[in-house]
């Protein structure tokens, strides 16, 4: 192995890249070959890391082992230098499958020997910008100069790009000038979506347009005889309308990562023009629900999309079957005696009956249809080896559980490795858009296309979306679930779709969210306040302006004239959008931490010496008296009024509530302490002992103005100083209440009095005071955490409690 790793190294590797290349069995022998045969090229002299990495990025992408000594020749002799050179060769090698090439094209195609002159590249740039002339007079720096770029590049194929750039940017001054103030004001904000060239924009998102019928041009996508001719019966069938699909499987909730999954499935067909189905990958009956199938079409219509058909990979059952056992007559599948636990792993040992006689696979696998063998005893499987060297994926299982729209029909289920191309092949979906991990299986994709002889789509991969401060995985969240740390999969705190909405995150911040991460193929990690920034762009246009008080103080107004009605605006930066009455009386209600007896420096709301205003009411009010309870905290003030206009403008104005609505508002922080929960190396002892304790707060008796009283579920609303709210779904008509959003605080409104968190909040009262507690949020914030005995205490308090207790109604 040291050998390997010091061999990889020498044209340029890394250590750490060199060892993960030795990972993949089939990738390493590949590139010791080619670096043998560079040796061979150079004589003593060492390959330089130029041609290294040309010839480490020609192994990874070269499906067609035959041209491998014809690419390295020509990197080793400089004829290919760089990266766009090496990518047209590859491009021209996968659409001219012929044996004999015609080197004089293949050359001219890569531009072998090409030289761009300075001066080329300046007359170039020249005639595009006066081609752009006009566009660019009226738009100035705002102008999209990628587009000069993309022109550039196209017309200066072979020109260094760097070369282009500055020559572009050297005259685009040249034609403009300097940059005023009007250039620097910041342009409306475009989200890109791009895999390919030409670009569409849907809803302020820039897709790619492509060429159909044109599959066999995507990497790694196998050309058989029969291929042109299934791809013009496909275009006819499908009239070149593009097909896309979202395939969940229905054994738990959507979450985050698939809201970027549906947007660039649904949103990639709309802007193509295109349609999109919605298929379950419905093949394991043991962890399927019918309670999923409903929640994950509810969310992806919650989400704004509609899918063109709702169709299940059970609907293909029969016909999966029947092109298994074609699979089997054409010798590309048998029927195997290994148990699970010897298939599990990289390094799996062959089959003793990989060459096992058609007839008896045939005969074989009638038998595990009509449940002749045992659960684990024979499956049929593939002989194909996937890109992550893995041999001989299983094609079917048998599983004797009731499926929840075949019943008893099938004993044998198809694995998604067998089905998901098939599906998209029988629907003749053009793009399978999936997730980088999905990667591996695209040779697996191809291979059993084109070994049954069907219609074979296009897979594109891209990197999947993950959020710190969570967890995403279902196997986790069941965990969180069944140990009561949260309540379901709509918890607040989680990050799963219904979670979301639950919260109060509109369904157009996280299309937004998704839009600005964008497609790439990297891995994407974000932080969450960077949704949550989404979330306040759109509450700030949408949810309306109320007045609440989370931590009530008293305050009676010894000399108001008379009872009132104030009108406050439901958007002050746009009153013509509308607004409510709330009453005003002599008794009205402010936060606690809007008064302090003692003046401090810096400290601008209500003292005995200081006085504040009250929004909206025209009323600046000032202490008469401060009224304490038997143990010396201050329960109510008296004070006087008077109008606005007449006194000195305060340094503050706050809010407040008269004849209030009460209810129970939830605040909600990360679920989790550290970033990564699930990293070992940060959390030594497990997800499960990184749950935050002050992930919820609990205030039985907020107080809220009496517009908020008619709101209806999932209503949001912004309380002024506070933050955004939603009415929670545990709501009643005695109450109402919102839910918190760390940071950005959207706040969830409950009432419910619940058996399980009357007991939860009773254990947190005896032993957390600070945890769920109703006592004064500012007591709490300076109250020192407590101690990891008591924390583990009231872990075991609230797991001794039985099934009935911990259960919500």
């Amino acid at each position: 192995m040291a050998d390997a790793v010091s061999i990889f190294m020498s044209i340029g590797l890394s250590e750490q890249k060199a060892k993960e290349t030795l990972k993949n069995e089939a990738l390493s022998s590949t590139l010791k070959k080619a670096i043998e045969q560079a040796q061979g090229l150079l004589g003593s002299a060492c390959i330089d890391k130029t041609a290294g990495t040309l010839l480490y990025n020609m192994v990874t992408r070269l499906k067609d082992l035959n041209r491998l000594s014809f690419l390295t020749e020509y990197i080793i002799t400089r004829k290919i230098t760089s990266e766009l050179q090496l990518s047209a060769a590859l491009d021209f090698l996968k659409s001219d499958p012929q044996e004999n090439l015609d080197r004089l094209e293949f050359e001219a195609t890569c531009g072998v020997g090409v030289v761009v002159t300075p001066e080329q590249i300046e007359d170039a740039v020249e005639l595009i910008i006066r081609k752009h002339k006009d566009q660019l007079l009226a738009e100035r720096y705002h102008f999209n100069m990628g587009i000069l770029m993309g022109e550039a590049r196209t017309a200066l194929k072979w020109a260094d790009g760097k070369i282009v750039k500055n020559e572009v940017d050297m005259q685009v001054l040249h034609f403009l000038g300097p940059k005023t103030e009007a250039d620097l004001e910041k342009k409306p904000k475009v989200y890109f979506y791009c895999l390919r060239e030409n670009w569409l924009k849907v809803n302020h998102v820039v897709y790619c347009s492509l060429s159909l019928g044109e599959n066999y041009k995507t990497e790694g996508y196998v050309v058989t005889p029969n291929t042109m001719t299934l791809l013009k019966k496909h275009l006819e069938e499908t009239g070149g309308q593009v097909r896309t699909r979202f395939p969940p499987e229905p054994n738990g909730i959507l979450h985050i990562g698939h809201a970027k999954a549906i947007n660039f499935n649904f949103g990639f067909a709309k802007a193509n023009n295109g349609i999109c189905f919605l298929r379950y990958d419905d093949t394991n009956p043991e962890k399927e629900e019918e309670k999923y199938f409903t929640a994950i079409r509810e969310m992806v219509e919650w989400l704004g999309y509609r899918p063109y058909a709702v169709t299940h990979a059970s609907d293909n059952f029969q016909l999966l079957y029947d092109l298994a056992v074609d699979l089997i007559r054409r010798g590309h599948a048998y029927v195997c005696h290994q148990r699970g636990e010897e298939l599990k792993g990289h390094n799996v040992p062959p089959s003793p009956w990989r060459e096992r006689p058609v007839e008896e696979s045939l005969l074989l696998f009638d038998r595990m249809r009509k449940g002749m063998f045992a659960e684990g005893e024979v499956t049929l499987r593939m002989k194909m080896v996937m890109e992550d060297g893995k041999m001989d994926p299983v094609a079917y299982r048998i599983k004797y559980t009731p499926h929840h729209r075949t019943g008893d029909t099938w004993c044998i289920y198809p694995t998604y490795d067998y089905t998901h191309c098939l599906c998209d092949s029988i629907e003749n979906i053009t793009h399978s858009l999936c997730t980088k991990e999905f990667q591996s299986r695209r040779s697996s994709y191809f291979w059993l296309c084109n070994a049954l002889d069907v219609y074979c789509p296009v897979q594109w991969e891209y990197g999947r979306l993950n959020l710190t401060y969570t967890v995403v995985s279902k196997r986790k969240i069941i965990k969180l679930v069944e140990t009561a740390i949260v309540r379901d999969w709509d918890d607040p705190r989680l990050f799963t779709l219904t979670a979301l909405r639950r919260r109060g995150f509109p369904p157009q911040a996280i299309n937004n969210f998704c839009a600005r991460v964008g497609v790439t193929v990297a891995q994407t990690t974000m932080e969450p306040h960077l949704l949550e920034a989404c979330v306040r762009e759109v509450l700030n246009d949408t949810a309306p302006r109320a007045m609440a008080v989370l931590e009530p103080l008293k305050v009676t107004i010894t000399n108001l004239p008379t009872n009132k009605e104030v009108r406050v605006p439901d958007f002050p930066a746009n009153e013509a959008k509308g607004s409510h009455v709330v009453p005003f009386s002599n008794t009205i209600f402010i936060e606690q931490s809007d008064f302090r007896e003692v003046m401090e420096k810096g400290y601008k709301r209500l003292t005995p010496d200081q006085p504040v205003g009250l929004r909206h009411a025209g009323y600046v009010i000032s202490v008469q008296r401060v009224i304490k309870d038997g143990c010396g905290n201050v329960c109510e003030l008296e004070v006087s009024c008077a109008s606005s206009d007449s006194v000195e403008k305060p340094k503050a104005f706050i809010q407040w509530v008269s004849d209030p609505l009460q209810c129970e508002v939830r605040l909600y922080e990360r679920l989790f302490l550290h970033k990564n929960p699930e990293d070992p190396a940060e959390v030594p002892a497990g997800f499960l002992s990184d749950i935050n304790p002050y992930s919820i707060t609990m205030i039985e008796s907020a107080l809220v103005d009496r517009s908020v009283g008619k709101a209806k579920v999932f209503d949001k609303f912004q309380f002024e100083r506070v933050g955004y709210f939603s009415v929670d779904p545990d709501s009643t008509s005695e109450k109402v209440l919102p839910e918190t959003l760390n940071y950005i605080k959207i706040y969830s409104i409950d009432v419910q009095n619940i058996q399980w968190r009357k007991a939860m909040l009773h254990l947190c009262h005896c032993f957390l005071p600070s945890w769920c507690s109703t006592e004064p949020l500012r007591s709490r914030r300076t109250q020192e955490r407590y101690d990891w005995t008591a924390r583990q205490k009231l872990y075991f308090q609230l797991h001794s409690l039985n099934a009935s207790q911990r259960s919500f109604q």
